[in-house]
């Protein structure tokens, strides 16, 4: 059986929600562990997932290689792997990039909404695309095995990391713009270029980023995963939830404001609903994953199909990402 992989979480775990991601049969998720946290404090993370990994050994284990979505499922768990959903891990020391990589970071955003020391985030006005530096963290990226996220990037900086990676690189939780106007979705241009290079799109059941928000019913999420499918196949796409759930509101807080600024930046949400905005009620926690999965079935799509996009897609593109370039590995060899 093909497992179930979520491409993106950032919830206040707990062994509740530990429990229900073994309810909803979900073999591996590519968790943020770190936002706008310098590198001592994302090992910080590190070491709070440490002990979670102590605490609940039944439940979880770190994940490193896509072997490790075998073993989950095998042993009844879920794999955990780490993600960055900025590069402020790194500060401006390219070298940390291959030291995060060994303690088990799988995906790192360029960006986070703003212009960051190696891109430019999609709530800029003005989109300079990738910078010396961001140029020089991608090839670091691809050759030590680290994701190309650009999830929270503007435009031109995703299209230019496409063309820069020799990996192909991922979009872990989006939607297409074209079925919900949010600034965190993504054009057609992107999509098709993430597409024909073998990159992931993860599909987001984050409120903001669907149409009609929490109240978008599970079959339209669902026709629009087939209508993406139809536009750019059916390999290159996955689920990527971006389930935040059980956080309190003064978490948004620090995801869009960080230290970067003294006011509250409301980013995605409103002056009046600046929290976290209800999720739709067919999913509202990991023991909702099965859901996905009948709507799916329900819009058309086949049995292998729906096993692809539930988690078969991802465990292929983790096999293929997290390590060292071939080109390298045949130096050593030789």
């Amino acid at each position: 059986m093909t497992p179930t992989v979520d491409g993106l979480q950032y919830a206040n775990w707990s062994e509740k929600i530990f429990r229900q991601m073994r309810a909803g049969g979900v073999d591996a998720v590519h968790v943020t562990i770190t936002y706008h946290e310098t590198f001592r404090e994302t090992v910080l993370n590190i070491e709070a997932w440490n002990r979670w990994f102590e605490r609940f050994p039944d439940l979880i284990f770190q994940g490193f290689t896509a072997e490790d979505i075998t073993r989950a499922k095998a042993t009844g768990r879920t794999a955990i792997f780490f993600g960055s959903q900025n590069p402020s891990c790194i500060e401006d020391d390219i070298g940390l990039v291959e030291v995060l990589h060994r303690l088990g970071l799988r995906f790192m955003q360029l960006t986070y909404n703003n212009q960051s020391l190696l891109a430019t985030g999609c709530y800029e006005n003005d989109d300079t695309g990738l910078t010396r530096m961001g140029r020089a963290v991608v090839a670091e990226m691809n050759r030590v095995g680290l994701v190309v996220d650009m999830s929270h990037s503007g435009e031109r900086s995703t299209l230019e990391a496409i063309e820069q990676s020799t990996r192909p690189i991922a979009i872990t939780h989006a939607n297409p713009r074209a079925w919900h106007a949010a600034l965190r979705n993504k054009a057609d241009t992107v999509l098709r270029a993430l597409s024909q290079t073998g990159g992931m799109l993860g599909f987001s059941l984050y409120p903001h980023h669907m149409a009609n928000g929490g109240a978008c019913t599970r079959a339209e999420f669902c026709e629009m995963v087939a209508r993406a499918a139809e536009a750019y196949g059916v390999a290159n796409l996955g689920i990527g939830s971006d389930l935040c759930q059980d956080q309190p509101d003064s978490i948004v807080e620090w995801m869009r404001t960080g230290r970067w600024t003294k006011t509250i930046d409301y980013g995605e949400g409103s002056a009046d609903a600046p929290g976290f905005p209800p999720m739709p009620d067919w999913f509202e926690t990991n023991a909702d994953f099965p859901n996905i999965a009948t709507g799916l079935r329900e819009v058309g799509f086949s049995p292998e199909e729906v096993g692809a996009l539930m988690g078969g897609n991802w465990a292929r593109f983790f096999e293929a990402s997290f390590g060292a370039e071939t080109s390298q590995l045949a130096q050593v060899a030789e």
